[in-house]
């Protein structure tokens, strides 16, 4: 009976350890600007020396999951222009709100301090490239992630997933195309309404499968069509533009692809773009390049096979490290610009904006590794047909609920860990990766318990619950 008790005893001595060493502090709070008392969107939240973290939404609120080793570092809340807010892990007191002052350099102080250094936005972004090499990572490295992949109209959410991810990059000097790789590991959420209104996703699916450049989805019934059949176009829509791997290896991923073919940061760069240096800012006692960008004299284009995706001027936003060139982050947009495109994007889609990105960098062990991707561009799948031969029925009818006519995808994603054990990356590329947001998977909530993702807003959390609602009538 003795042994029993002491066997118990040295039981729960170990259960206890454990869960001290495996449990998570959970950190949440709400981030504003001391001047305006705004909400600060995009700050980032982190502990110091680790890839631990998260950015703050819309509403400038973030949660995050930090393990309990980490109970003595420093928690660091920074944003661009802001001077930075830093408490030790465990004595983080998330009973008010983290408020954000104001921190800028002086740019006239700033050049004249050396002479040989570039003044001009051209060559500090010239230079910033130049020095890809050296900030960005020279050896393989696995990243995981989350992503929140949502569609939506002006009124409602048609689409959402969320889903844990792992990027495995072999390195900067490599090709993307053949040595970057993503995993989608785990689903936490999926909603699909979007077969109720497809057909235009369709039609183009069937022009590109029988190359019939006549059919119209005004001649097609949706009753007639079957359900997998209409997934299959809906698939095809998606990848065409918003996959994950033309997001992560095709040219919008500007910073880490600037040495591909053809690349928006490559050879020809001011060619199609310009850039004015704006001012210097300061983050985490770190000066920075803010720099404008431009259109060039050459409309910029994306080359994306079976699509009219060019002729745009870029407009937008770098910061970059004053002391190293690191891009620390990049603000860019296409807006339609020649006489075709604009004329495309105001029929097809209701706006001149094609493209919207922000891409978040990170300093982790000398190096700059991607913290954080907005990625937003307008949608090809409406409610029926908008092509010109929908203008011989009236325009009256052409302009009949644009609010539901219009539609627009959104991809965020979330780095929150770097592994470059180079036994652990060899052991995860011998699994079988997959990209395939589509693939239902099981809900593991033991997976999700301590997972960091993503904060949804006020205003996103209603669409959602909506979603979820319409969803599940749906599926009845």
């Amino acid at each position: 009976m003795r042994n029993f008790k002491y066997y118990l005893a040295f039981s729960f001595i170990l259960v206890f350890f454990s869960y001290a060493a495996t449990a998570q502090i959970e950190i949440k709070n709400k981030i504003v600007d001391f001047g305006t008392l705004m909400p600060i969107e995009n700050a980032s939240i982190y502990v110091k020396g680790t890839t631990i973290g998260v950015v703050s939404n819309s509403d400038g609120k973030f949660v995050l999951s930090v393990p309990r080793k980490f109970a003595n570092d420093t928690l660091v809340v920074s944003s661009i222009g802001y001077r930075s807010f830093k408490s030790v892990v465990s004595e983080f007191d998330g009973s008010m709100d983290i408020y954000l002052e104001e921190d800028v350099a002086s740019l006239d102080e700033v050049l004249i301090v050396a002479e040989t250094r570039p003044k001009t936005g051209n060559d500090i972004v010239l230079r910033a490239i130049e020095e890809l090499e050296d900030n960005l990572p020279e050896y393989a490295y696995l990243q995981k992630g989350f992503l929140r992949h949502k569609e939506r109209n002006k009124l409602e959410y048609k689409w959402l997933i969320e889903s844990a991810l792992t990027l495995y990059d072999s390195s900067y000097a490599a090709g993307a195309k053949n040595f970057l790789k993503i995993n989608i590991d785990e689903n936490r959420k999926s909603y699909d309404l979007r077969d109720v209104d497809s057909l235009y996703a369709y039609t183009a699916y069937l022009k590109k499968r029988t190359n019939n450049k006549k059919l119209r989805a005004k001649n097609l019934r949706r009753d007639t069509i079957k359900t997998a059949s209409l997934v299959k176009a809906i698939r095809w829509n998606d990848e065409r533009v918003n996959g994950l791997e033309n997001l992560f290896k095709g040219k919008l991923n500007m910073i880490r692809n600037a040495n591909g073919t053809k690349a928006l940061f490559g050879e020809d760069m001011l060619e199609k773009h310009q850039f004015r240096l704006d001012t210097v800012l300061v983050e985490n006692d770190r000066k920075l390049y803010k720099i404008e960008i431009s259109k060039g004299k050459e409309y910029v284009g994306l080359n994306t096979p079976g699509m009219f995706n060019e002729g745009f001027e870029a407009r937008g936003w770098l910061y970059i490290y004053w002391d190293t060139y690191a891009f620390k982050k990049v603000e860019y947009e296409l807006v339609a610009a020649s006489k075709e495109q604009k004329s495309r994007s105001k029929s097809l889609f209701g706006t001149l904006l094609n493209h919207k990105l922000v891409i978040n960098y990170r300093e982790y062990q000398g190096k700059m590794y991607p913290n954080y991707i907005y990625y937003e561009t307008p949608k090809l799948v409406n409610i029926g047909d908008r092509s010109s031969d929908q203008f011989v029925e009236g325009r009256e009818a052409y302009n009949e609920n644009k609010d539901e006519r219009y539609y627009n995808t959104i991809q965020e994603i979330i780095f929150t860990e770097v592994i470059q054990d180079s036994t652990v990356i060899a052991q995860e590329l011998q699994k079988e990766w997959s990209e395939d947001i589509f693939s239902p998977r099981p809900y593991n909530e033991e997976f999700w318990k301590n997972y960091n993702v993503l904060l949804e807003s006020e205003e996103e959390e209603k669409l959602i619950q909506d979603l979820s609602k319409r969803a599940s009538l749906f599926k009845q």
